[in-house]
C-alpha cells in the first residue's frame, strides 16, 4: 500500500507528535492527583526518564504507546509502507525500554507500565478502574507490572509476559 502522504509531509507529521506531556501523560497525571500521589515528573536522572516518579513508594510509571512500544492490542498495527524501517526501529524501542526497566529495577525502583489503551480508545478502562489498579499497585509493594485493557498483571524482570489465553 502507498502512503497517501509525500515523504516530506509524512516527515512533519512523524516530527510532530509529543514526546512528552502527551495527552495519555496528561490523563494519568489527573489520575494520580485524584488519588492522591505525589509525584515529579520525566527525572532525567533515572534510566528510562519515567514519566512519573513516586518518591514516597519508590516505584516510577512509564506511560508506553501502543504503536511506539509495540503493545499486543488492537491499538498496534504493523505499517503498510516502510514495514522494515518501522518494525526496526519499534524493536528498537522495546529493546531500550527492557534495558531501562531492568536497571531501574536493579536499582531498587519499582516499574509500572501503564499503556495507552488502556487510558485511550474504545476498550479503555474507567476513570475509576485506573485508579484502583494504580492504587492498588502503588501501595501493595509490587515489583514489576502493566496496566492495560484486561487490568493489571505482574510481570517478570525481564518485562515479558505471555499473552493471556483466548
Amino acid at each position: 500500500m502507498v502512503d497517501v502522504h509525500s515523504k516530506t509531509i509524512r516527515s512533519k507529521n512523524m516530527r510532530a507528535i509529543a514526546t512528552r506531556d502527551t495527552a495519555i501523560e496528561k490523563r494519568l497525571a489527573g489520575l494520580l492527583s485524584e488519588c492522591g500521589f505525589s509525584f515529579r515528573t520525566q527525572d532525567a536522572t533515572l534510566a528510562g526518564r519515567p514519566d512519573f516518579v513516586i518518591d514516597e513508594h519508590r516505584c516510577v510509571i512509564f506511560t508506553h504507546g501502543c504503536f511506539w512500544h509495540h503493545h499486543h492490542c488492537y491499538l498496534f498495527k504493523v505499517p503498510a509502507t516502510r514495514t522494515e524501517f518501522w518494525l526496526e526501529k519499534i524493536g528498537k524501542n522495546v529493546a531500550r525500554d527492557s534495558r531501562d526497566s531492568t536497571r531501574l529495577l536493579s536499582e531498587g525502583w519499582r516499574v509500572l507500565l501503564v499503556w495507552e489503551c488502556a487510558l485511550r480508545g474504545r476498550e479503555k478502562l474507567s476513570d475509576t478502574a485506573l485508579c484502583e489498579r494504580l492504587e492498588e499497585w502503588i501501595c501493595s509493594g509490587g515489583h514489576h507490572a502493566q496496566i492495560d485493557t484486561l487490568g493489571i498483571h505482574e510481570l517478570k524482570d525481564d518485562g515479558w509476559q505471555a499473552p493471556p489465553a483466548g
